[in-house]
């Protein structure tokens, strides 16, 4: 209704403030799926609707839990691997959950909805952002280069990288994409707010980039012929990072820590023993900082002698390069747990993939 020339927001305006706003039995809900024109023209208005919302609710994806309890709602039982590789593929979107088949397999459902022929996702991605965000094509800049680099990168780099200006318009772009959820906006250690990083967080974006995107003439069993593809296994371990800072929560509850303040953020650096990069760093207030190391694999993770040198290695570079005084701790999150033998003793905590499905405090 709102197009350029309808005037729409100008009667909005005026039938809420001369009439609907006296009225003591109606409630106006404005919903829908143009998240930018509601956060714009009616959250952030400076005109007649300046301070009129009420209340702001905000549709969460579904969490592991309520995503597995959705499924066996519609009679689908699939082991807890399967529902996170699942989850991975498409988020907790209950319309794209709402597409899977009882009678089909994991593997299968996403070779039907994903890439086959005429599949119902095969052409979302279009659609999806042009319905969000109108004309897309800034934003598809963004996101295209976030894709590239798993571990996200500051204003500057995608100013870089998409040509984009660096104004307003780029800050309002990017604010979209955050409170869409399709952003994640992050410090790196150390840097507070002065070096925000941007990483791509959305599931679906994240697997049609890597594997339908541009593909005109698709193997309609793709997913099932990528079992034990290297390409799968390296989207699968990125990925099950972002499932575990979505379940950042429950990660804490694991390792006994939820009542505790933490800043929650990612490092990348080098000192004179060499460079590391850490995905997952909890810093507490309580002089102690938590590694994590996130591994998504098929059975118990087995650390070797070469594994445990690679992770002390890394905490040596994390505490020279940081000059941190805090006791470091490692944490592996891993699907089915650390295999105990001679060099698993460096790890001081454990989560595992059923502790995502865990309920929220």
């Amino acid at each position: 209704m709102d197009t350029r020339q309808s005037e729409f927001l100008a009667a909005f305006e005026a039938f809420w403030n001369g009439w609907g706003a006296q009225q003591n039995d109606l409630m106006l809900i404005v919903c829908g799926s143009a998240t930018t024109w509601i956060t714009n023209k009616i959250l952030s208005d400076k005109g007649g609707l300046f301070n009129r919302a009420a209340r702001r609710l905000y549709l969460m994806p579904f969490t592991l839990r309520e995503t597995e309890k959705y499924l066996v709602s519609r009679g689908i039982r699939w082991s807890r691997y399967d529902i996170v590789e699942c989850y991975m593929t498409m988020g907790g979107i209950p319309y794209y959950l709402k597409l899977l088949d009882n009678e089909l397999s994991y593997l299968a459902n996403i070779d039907t909805i994903f890439f086959k022929r005429n599949g119902p996702l095969w052409d979302e991605f279009d659609h999806l952002y042009e319905t969000l965000f109108g004309s897309a094509k800034g934003y598809l800049k963004i996101i295209e280069a976030l894709s590239t680099k798993k571990s996200g990168l500051t204003r500057k780099e995608i100013i870089q990288a998409t040509k984009l200006e660096d104004n307003g318009l780029l800050t309002e772009m990017l604010k979209s994409l955050k409170n869409s959820l399709f952003v994640r906006a992050y410090n790196t250690f150390g840097y507070g707010e002065k070096n925000v990083v941007y990483q791509l967080a959305d599931y679906f974006t994240l697997f049609y980039m890597q594997f339908v995107k541009g593909k005109q003439n698709p193997d309609e069993h793709l997913w099932t012929h990528y079992l034990d593809h290297p390409a799968k296994h390296n989207w699968a371990g990125q990925t099950f990072e972002q499932v575990c800072k979505d379940h950042i929560a429950l990660v804490k509850k694991a390792i006994g820590i939820s009542a505790l303040p933490t800043d929650i953020s990612s490092w990348q650096g080098v000192s004179e023993s060499g460079k590391a990069q850490i995905d997952l760093i909890i810093d507490r207030r309580d002089q102690t900082t938590n590694i994590c190391e996130i591994k998504f694999s098929v059975g118990e993770f087995t650390i070797d002698q070469d594994y445990e040198t690679k992770l002390r290695k890394k905490m040596q570079v994390f505490r020279e390069a940081t000059k941190s005084k805090k006791a470091l701790q490692l944490v592996m999150i891993t699907t089915y747990g650390v295999r105990q033998n001679a060099h698993s003793g460096i790890v001081q905590s454990q989560v595992r993939m059923d502790d995502l499905f865990a309920v929220s405090e």
